[in-house]
């Protein structure tokens, strides 16, 4: 019993100065601390500065029963073609030479193209993994899965039209834009006259079905019958349909109109494109030689146009690199490289107003550098992409000397801080959850729950839209409005 003693008596001897500085002590280290991490707080912007916070919540999810052929099953009709002769398809060739397309794990599901034609719309095929993932592992995502239109918000359709839209293009293009002999056009009314004829739709008038439409080519037979949906698309190039009577059949009058429209930020969403380009993290970030670089084709179409007028700018000028052509096996490794050894990349209009280079771009913390005046970007309202990346006017863009100007006026602190936000965002804009067929949990702040978050922001609009189409008295039509934005 003697140490106990001993120990007892010690404690007792210890004076009040000591004890008070001991605590002075702990308090001072803990405020230290907290300064410790302001300033780490302040060198490492949170998700805040650049994302907007939203409240969280769940969309309940019910999935059309479509026929397997028209999702999956399309997928392996594709690896069966004995080739795909388009440019980029290369690697999909060497894939089907070794069977290794087949899933070992899911082998209901096989594996989606790796060709940059097909692979940049994947969107369809990581949110349906999303929805075929067992309930017992959905704990991160954002839809809750029901299993009767009746529990649902939202009813998905899991048809594959970039991949039908695909096979046609490889197949037999030819006749891509009839109707007779097109296997797509087939697909495409197929999908239509089931959901068509289902008593959910005719309950909403599809106002609640959400189609992914991420090649700018899909479903372009029977665009009008799903306009009232939710479309999840890249953006609107290709989507707007001039009223004749307004316009007068003049193209040159469509900037100064309303237009009558398929599509709108009130009900539909735009989503990412998917990488091409591996993710660079901001620790691996190295001194960048490049003031500006591009990488694609000089001649586009449509608002694409402004692409040749900046090559014939921007091609000699010092610290800057324009190169023509296209990411497959070899341009991918120069795109890689030209990215991560740039301060920023150009986003000009291409045939629409966007593209994937925007997020190989960020995946490679290169600064996008946007001039596309009628652009529409994923999950605005929640990402602030001023933080990170510099937008200039076309007009503007097409001054000489302005631009490279403008650029080289950015201080390092700056770019530093762009990059640093960047790196935030990067996660938001990946489709891959890292499981075979993207069956698995998929991670919180990525791309596929963040477009369910964007579609649950609809739901007011869509519900006031299909309680108001149900006052309608029968035999009356009501045209569609434009909505502006």
């Amino acid at each position: 019993m003697a140490p106990k003693y001993n120990n007892i008596n010690k404690i007792s001897t210890c004076s009040v100065s000591t004890f008070f500085l001991s605590i002075s002590f702990l308090f001072a280290l803990l405020f230290s601390l907290f300064l410790l991490s302001s300033n780490q707080t302040s060198k490492h912007p949170s998700l805040s500065s650049c994302l907007i916070s939203t409240t969280t919540n769940s969309i309940n999810v019910y999935v059309s029963d479509l026929p397997r052929s028209l999702n999956y099953g399309l997928v392996e009709k594709y690896w069966l073609l004995s080739h795909d002769s388009r440019l980029g398809s290369e690697v999909d060739n060497q894939i089907r030479s070794t069977n290794s397309w087949t899933n070992k794990k899911f082998k209901e599901i096989p594996m989606y193209p790796e060709s940059p034609l097909i692979k940049q719309y994947s969107a369809e095929y990581w949110i349906m993994g999303d929805l075929a993932t067992p309930q017992e592992l959905r704990t991160n995502s954002f839809a809750r899965r029901v299993f009767t239109p009746e529990e649902s918000d939202v009813i998905f359709v899991p048809f594959f039209a970039t991949v039908s839209a695909e096979l046609q293009l490889g197949v037999a293009k030819g006749v891509f834009r009839k109707k007779v002999g097109n296997d797509d056009y087939a697909r495409q009314r197929e999908v239509l006259d089931f959901v068509k004829g289902t008593e959910a739709w005719k309950r909403s008038g599809g106002r609640d079905h959400v189609f992914v439409v991420t090649d700018p080519v899909a479903m372009s037979h029977v665009r009008e019958e799903i306009a009232p949906a939710i479309l999840l698309v890249v953006d609107f190039g290709g989507w707007y349909r001039v009223d004749s009577k307004a316009s007068n059949g003049n193209m040159s009058d469509m900037n100064n109109m309303i237009q009558h429209t398929q599509v709108s930020l009130l009900k539909d969403v735009i989503v990412p494109y998917t990488h091409l380009l591996p993710r660079l993290d901001i620790s691996e970030n190295q001194k960048r030689q490049t003031l500006l670089y591009f990488k694609g084709a000089k001649h586009r179409h449509r608002g694409g146009l402004i692409r040749e007028k900046l090559w014939d700018l921007l091609v000699n000028e010092p610290g800057v690199i324009m190169e023509e052509g296209f990411p497959n096996a070899t341009g991918k490794d120069q795109s890689i490289k030209g990215m991560r050894n740039s301060e920023f990349c150009l986003h000009p209009a291409g045939d629409t107003p966007t593209s994937c280079r925007l997020f190989d771009a960020i995946q490679s913390l290169c600064i996008p550098v946007i001039i596309s005046d009628n652009i529409e970007l994923p999950f605005e309202g929640t990402i602030d992409y001023t933080k990170f990346s510099v937008f200039v006017a076309v007009s503007e863009a097409l001054q000489p000397n302005r631009l490279v100007n403008r650029l080289k006026s950015y201080s390092n602190m700056q770019k530093s801080e762009f990059r640093e936000n960047m790196a935030q965002v990067q996660p938001v804009f990946v489709y891959d959850n890292g499981y075979p067929g993207g069956v698995g949990p998929v991670p919180v702040n990525g791309a596929v729950n963040f477009i369910w978050r964007k579609v649950h922001q609809k739901l007011p609009v869509i519900k006031e839209a299909v309680v108001r189409a149900r006052r309608k008295p029968p035999n009356v039509s009501v045209p569609q409005r434009c909505h502006c934005t």
